[in-house]
């Protein structure tokens, strides 16, 4: 009867999921900077292998993943249209391929692709295009822009 309690606590054991090596080394490493913040500063809390918080402190430490393509403000996955030269003032962003007006802007200075691939265009009534910017990359234009298009 004894024998027969200890196999039954032992499968409830292994049933609730206790970690056994394997399954421990399944979680991803943490990227090295993260790992040096949180051994050099106490408190810190692992929100992901990128990134680290100490909400007492109102700190934060993030490494970019490999695979963003933020370019400036233009969030990583968009295209976005800028009012001033060198991404600056006003911003139009949008995330589908397709084509966009710039009538929301009064004049569009700059365009950006913050997408992995593709290439965004300004172009004006005729079709002409000003400027083209390919994938993580932006680039000033000269006015006259209507539309904004993209190609995968």
């Amino acid at each position: 009867m004894k024998k027969r309690l200890l196999s039954l606590a032992l499968g409830t054991v292994l049933a609730m999921g206790i970690a056994t090596p394997a399954q421990a080394s399944e979680e991803p490493a943490l990227h090295p900077d993260v790992q040096y913040a949180i051994d050099a500063v106490p408190g810190g809390t692992v929100v992901d292998e990128h990134t680290v918080v100490w909400p007492d402190l109102g700190m934060e430490l993030s490494v970019p993943s490999p695979d963003a393509r933020a370019v400036g403000s233009c969030a990583t996955g968009s295209y976005c249209a800028y009012a001033g030269a060198n991404r600056g003032g006003t911003k139009l962003s949008w995330t589908s391929c397709t084509t966009v007006s710039t009538a929301a802007l009064s004049t569009v200075g700059s365009i950006a692709n913050a997408r992995s691939s593709g290439t965004v265009q300004a172009r004006n009534a005729a079709g002409t295009v000003l400027g083209s910017a390919g994938a993580g990359a932006s680039v000033n234009v000269s006015g006259g822009t209507t539309n904004l298009r993209c190609l995968p």
